[in-house]
């Protein structure tokens, strides 16, 4: 269905991330497995920050926040694929495209927020540890989650309304899911709202957290390297490493698939990114967690045995 005019358009189809039928098996294989993958990591981290003592710290509160924020994130968009994947019918309804666009849009946003929150965490436990407990109390985290929550939702709000807006000249979308950019790309005329709203008030509620994760590290770095300790400096890697890791991910592919004009745009290249971006990201971050935190790997161990006694 061809349509000029964006309100004529009452469904979408998805092409996908081929049009080769021969691969295709490949790709649900491969992504089928990554997305089970991630929801058992992270639901096992969830679980064990939930039910552990050990763990009832706001360090892993925050971790929980994040693993449950990745189970949405995939679940948001690869089932969804994985339908598609050998289903006749790709289309997915106007109403539900928007849905779909203002829910990822909020939970890929709200994961930079957490990773920052994170890293006011790790950067009181190292640069204030004699205040730690009267600091980062679970109250302030639930508020913190809360509010960022509520400023996620409003952020989303708004790109959700722009982009419904838009006189679409098709209805195919070159993607697997429903995003702003690809969507932008159906544009009749170049969406200049669009484009100012996403290079303002998008890059700063995006790269905000990221500039407050890089001022925390290099406070906590200036604090390290005034330690004069060996011991000191391992433990502050060990508890930092897998958090630069997971925001290392998260920003960089983030960045890449995101911030640049919509001229410069090209689905096909950036779709593979999207995979690595919603699927393979997600699949890491409670992977990277348990192989680099003795805390959480004891956690699960117990937790097993409890489970298989």
């Amino acid at each position: 269905m061809e349509a000029h005019n964006h309100t004529l358009v009452t469904e979408f189809v998805f092409l996908g991330l081929t049009s080769r039928l021969d691969v295709q098996p490949v790709i649900f294989g491969v992504i089928f497995t990554m997305y089970l993958i991630g929801i058992v990591g992270n639901s096992l981290i969830v679980t064990v920050t939930w039910i552990d003592p050990k763990l009832k710290t706001p360090m892993y509160f925050l971790l929980s926040q994040l693993s449950t924020l990745d189970i949405c994130f995939t679940t948001i968009t690869v089932p969804q694929f994985l339908i598609h994947t050998f289903s006749k019918s790709k289309t997915i309804s106007f109403t539900q495209c928007m849905t779909q666009v203002f829910f990822f849009a909020a939970v890929a946003n709200m994961e930079g927020y957490l990773l920052a929150a994170m890293a006011y965490d790790r950067y009181v436990a190292i640069c204030n540890p004699l205040h730690y407990g009267a600091i980062m109390t679970q109250k302030l985290c639930i508020c913190i989650v809360l509010v960022f929550w509520l400023l996620m939702f409003l952020h989303s709000l708004l790109h959700t309304i722009l982009v419904s807006r838009l006189h679409f000249c098709s209805n195919h979308i070159l993607h697997f899911f429903c995003d702003v950019p690809p969507l932008m790309q159906l544009s009749c005329s170049r969406p200049f709202i669009n484009e100012l709203v996403v290079l303002t008030e998008g890059v700063t509620a995006t790269l905000s957290p990221f500039v407050f994760i890089l001022v925390s590290y290099v406070c906590i770095v200036v604090t390290v390297l005034g330690l004069h300790s060996t011991a000191g400096l391992r433990k502050s890697v060990s508890t930092c490493g897998s958090h630069i890791v997971m925001v290392t991910l998260f920003y960089g592919t983030g960045i890449r698939l995101y911030f640049q004009p919509v001229s410069s745009y090209t689905l096909d290249r950036d779709r593979q990114v999207a995979v690595f971006y919603t699927v393979v990201t997600p699949m890491l971050n409670p992977i990277i967690y348990s192989l680099r935190n003795q805390e959480v790997k004891g956690a699960l161990r117990r937790t097993l045995s409890k489970i298989f006694q």
